[in-house]
């Protein structure tokens, strides 16, 4: 019991440091980091929600949006996610990162989306984040943004990361792209982004708070 009053204490800690991180960089005047995750009907429900998840903990600005038109999304597994904003409300230039979560059909809804494709094209142009996880990584290799670059996705996929060194790590970073490879990587794929975003402390301090013991 003491133990475990220990930890609880030590948990909070590290959670009153996050937050007072994030007040002296509000009060500074710091941008905070801001992220769009793109639901389609039939999306990967962890792979999605880790990342909303661990990433807002993070004090990443980070939204959940629709392309199908609808203000709720329902994922593969039928679980339905009301969304904070449609594809055409957001501005993708003030965005440091995309985030393509898996899925089936929930991928090749994403990958019918023009408009988004455009983004992930012009963002792999720009130099800014591009992070898709389990059957997403196919997306981008369809695209050539993989080429010559680390990649992973789900078994079965490698074939579609299109000229890229495949990898079977749980998560693979190659300068501002990040690829995974399925719903049981779908926290090392968050903290990933959370480090690729805010720095290797912010990514270690998370493992540590939601006691990630990989």
């Amino acid at each position: 019991m003491k133990q475990k009053r220990v930890t609880y204490e030590k948990n909070l800690f590290i959670l009153k440091i996050v937050y007072w991180e994030k007040e002296i960089l509000f009060r500074k005047g710091v941008k905070m980091k801001k992220i769009a995750v793109f639901f389609a009907e039939g999306f990967e429900e962890i792979e999605a929600l880790t990342v909303v998840d661990l990433c807002r903990r993070a004090g990443i600005d980070t939204r959940m949006v629709s392309v199908s038109g609808q203000q709720i999304v329902v994922g593969s597994h039928k679980i339905a996610v009301t969304m904070d904003a449609g594809f055409e409300d957001v501005d993708f230039t003030q965005l440091d990162m995309i985030v393509l979560p898996g899925g089936m059909p929930g991928t090749k809804n994403l990958e019918g989306h023009g408009g988004l494709m455009a983004q992930v094209d012009a963002f792999y142009a720009a130099g800014k984040g591009v992070a898709a996880i389990c059957a997403a990584p196919s997306i981008l290799g369809h695209r050539g943004i993989l080429k010559g670059r680390k990649a992973c996705s789900y078994p079965g996929f490698e074939k579609d990361l299109e000229g890229a060194a495949v990898v079977y790590d749980s998560v693979a970073v190659s300068d501002h792209v990040i690829t995974s490879r399925g719903m049981g990587c779908a926290i090392d794929f968050s903290l990933a982004i959370i480090e690729a975003l805010c720095g290797k402390s912010a990514a270690d301090k998370m493992a540590e708070t939601i006691i990630y013991l990989k």
